[in-house]
C-alpha cells in the first residue's frame, strides 16, 4: 500500500475516532464508573449475590468501552508521531513495512470497535443460543444444515468463544436433521442475530450421480441466553416432559440410560431437547435454558411485529423468504438479500468468516432505526 493511501486511512481512522468519542459521552461513563466503584465497596455490597455479579459485569462493560476508547486514541497519536518520523528523514523499506503492518493492524481494531459500538440491544451482550433444522429435501438439505453448524462453530473458534453442543439429531444418511448449540463470548447474540432466517444453498449435489444443480434450504434460529432472574417466567403446568434415550455423538452414555430431556411447552407448543449431558437433571437444565431462549426471542419478534404495524411496515420470515443465498454453482458468490453485501471466496464463508455479513447486516440496522 502506497503511503498516500496509509495517510488517508489514517485520517479516516481519525475522523471515525471524533465520531465515538461525540457519541460516547466520555464524562458519562466517567460518572458511571464512579458510580459502580462506590457501589462496589459498599460493605453490604455482597449482600445480593446476584445483583452484586449484575454491577460488576455492568462495570466490566462499560470499563471496556471507556478503556477501549483510550487505548485507540493513544495508538492514534502514536501512529501520527510515527508519520511524522517518516516525513522528517529517510526511511528504508524496512520501515514504511512496518508503518504499514501497524496501520493496517490499528484498522482493523477500529472495525472491531465500531462493531461492539452498535451493539446496544437488551441482550445483546448475552450468549446467544442456535437452532438449525433443514428443509424439505432429504439427505441434501440434512448435508446443508451440518455445514451451516461446521461454519458457526469455526467462527466461534476463530473468536476464542466457546461453542457447546446441547442436542444433535443425525441424518438418515449423511449430515443432521437439528443441533442446538450455545455459542458464549463477548456479544455474542448481538453478532450472531443476524443470522437468525432461512439460508439458501444452490451446488452440483454430490449425492446425485447425474450431477445434477440442486437448491437446499436450513433455517437458522438464534436466541438469547436469558438469565434465570428475568421477565421470563415459566409455568410448571405448561410444561410436558419427557425424558429418552440419548443418541448419536456424546460418550459412553449414549443409549444406556434414560437420560436426555425433551421439554413441550404447551401454550405455545415449542419443543426443545437436550441429550449432550451425563445426566437427566443437567439436560434437563440446559433444555430449560433453551426454553426461555425461545421464549426470549418470541417476545421479541412479538414486540417488533407491534412496532411494525405501528409504522405500517411487514416483516416476515417465512419458509422460501431467504436471508442469505449461497451459490457454488455455476458461479461462486455468497449473497445476503438484506444488506446486499456479498463474497466472492465461498470456501472462506463456509470456514467461519462471515464478520462481513455482521457488519452489513449492523450497519444496516442502525441506518433503518
Amino acid at each position: 500500500m502506497e503511503i498516500s493511501e496509509l495517510r488517508h486511512l489514517l485520517a479516516e481512522n481519525k475522523e471515525q475516532l471524533t465520531s465515538f468519542g461525540r457519541s460516547l459521552d466520555l464524562e458519562e461513563l466517567e460518572a458511571q464508573l464512579a458510580e459502580y466503584q462506590d457501589r462496589m465497596l459498599a460493605p453490604d455490597f455482597w449482600d445480593d449475590p446476584s445483583q452484586a455479579q449484575a454491577v460488576i459485569n455492568e462495570n466490566n462493560q462499560v470499563k471496556a468501552v471507556y478503556e477501549t476508547y483510550h487505548k485507540l486514541l493513544s495508538t492514534y497519536e502514536d501512529l501520527e508521531a510515527y508519520d511524522d518520523l517518516l516525513s522528517e528523514e529517510e526511511a528504508d523499506q524496512e520501515l514504511y513495512q512496518d508503518f504499514e503492518d501497524q496501520v493496517l493492524a490499528f484498522q482493523e481494531e477500529m472495525e472491531d470497535y465500531e462493531r461492539h459500538m452498535l451493539l446496544n440491544g437488551p441482550h445483546d451482550k448475552a450468549a446467544a443460543i442456535l437452532d438449525i433444522h433443514p428443509g424439505a429435501g432429504g439427505t441434501e438439505s440434512q448435508d446443508w444444515a451440518s455445514m451451516l453448524l461446521r461454519m458457526y462453530q469455526r467462527w466461534a473458534d476463530s473468536h476464542d468463544f466457546t461453542f457447546t453442543l446441547f442436542d444433535y439429531q443425525a441424518g438418515d444418511e449423511a449430515g443432521i436433521k437439528s443441533a442446538t448449540f450455545e455459542i458464549k463470548g463477548n456479544n455474542a447474540y448481538g453478532l450472531l442475530k443476524s443470522e437468525h432466517g432461512i439460508h439458501r444453498l444452490v451446488r452440483i449435489s454430490p449425492f446425485d450421480s447425474n450431477k445434477r444443480r440442486h437448491t437446499s434450504f436450513a433455517s437458522v434460529e438464534v436466541m438469547p441466553e436469558i438469565d434465570q432472574n428475568t421477565e421470563i417466567e415459566i409455568n410448571d403446568d405448561d410444561l410436558r416432559i419427557d425424558v429418552f434415550r440419548a443418541s448419536g455423538a456424546g460418550g459412553q452414555h449414549i443409549n444406556k440410560t434414560s437420560s436426555a430431556v425433551r421439554i413441550t411447552h404447551i401454550p405455545t407448543g415449542i419443543v426443545v431437547s437436550s441429550q449432550s449431558q451425563r445426566s437427566q437433571l443437567q439436560n434437563r437444565e440446559t433444555a430449560m435454558k433453551t426454553l426461555q431462549a425461545k421464549l426470549a426471542r418470541l417476545l421479541e419478534e412479538k414486540n417488533a411485529q407491534e412496532l411494525d404495524e405501528i409504522r405500517g411496515e411487514k416483516s416476515e420470515i417465512a419458509w422460501g423468504s431467504q436471508i442469505r443465498s449461497y451459490v457454488f454453482h455455476p458461479y461462486q458468490m455468497v449473497k445476503d438479500h438484506r444488506t446486499n453485501y456479498e463474497e466472492g471466496d465461498t470456501s472462506k464463508v463456509m470456514d467461519g468468516d462471515i464478520d462481513g455479513f455482521i457488519d452489513a447486516y449492523l450497519k444496516e440496522t442502525i441506518n433503518q432505526d
